[in-house]
């Protein structure tokens, strides 16, 4: 199964970030990118791609101690950037960033453990991707609008196991479909 670690936003952060992508989406030219839906906006810890199912247990148990041994922190959704020229549109994270970078590495480290091929390692830059474009394309106008934006804060308490699904059908538009097959405490939140 196609699985990734990741920190999921609550739901008052994603209706004040749903607000704030309503904006962008009126701007010229975003009719050219293709939306994440809100039922996929996450903060990626870790990819796995394609686990195979026997390795998914022990995966699963190395993760929950890699929550039982992180203490709860505070982050927002705030700024914005790209990656290429346009072809991915992203708004930022800001707050208690180490305590999110430990986290990200301790669920890397949970799958080289469990035996999941990671491939290189990346330094991890935590955002959440709000469009994709296959195409370089000129998205300033997105920027100045995501550097104003600032996301009520939160407490992550929890890491989540995420299985995602990519659309089968053909039909244009169709998004992934994620499901959270666990998720695990922080620390003292446990």
């Amino acid at each position: 199964m196609r699985l990734f670690a990741a920190v999921l936003p609550p739901e008052d952060v994603t209706r004040a970030l749903a607000a704030e992508v309503e904006r962008l989406r009126a701007l010229p030219g975003a009719d050219a990118l293709r939306w994440t839906g809100r039922p996929g906006w996450h903060l990626t810890l870790a990819f796995y791609g394609e686990v195979e199912d026997i390795l998914v247990p022990d995966l699963d148990a190395r993760l929950e101690r890699a929550a039982s041994r992180t203490e709860p922190f505070e982050l927002a959704l705030g700024g914005g950037g790209r990656f290429g020229r346009g072809r991915a549109l992203w708004t930022g994270v800001v707050g208690d960033l180490r305590a999110l970078r430990l986290l990200a590495e301790r669920s890397e480290a949970a799958a080289r453990k469990a035996g999941v091929p990671m491939g290189e390692h990346r330094r991890y830059r935590p955002h959440l991707t709000l469009a994709r474009s296959r195409t370089d394309l000129d998205v300033r106008p997105h920027l100045d609008v995501l550097d104003g934006f600032r996301g009520p804060a939160w407490t992550v308490t929890e890491l989540a196991l995420v299985r995602s699904s990519l659309p089968v059908s053909g039909v244009p538009g169709e998004q992934p479909r994620y499901e959270a097959v666990a998720r695990h405490a922080l620390g003292a939140a446990g």
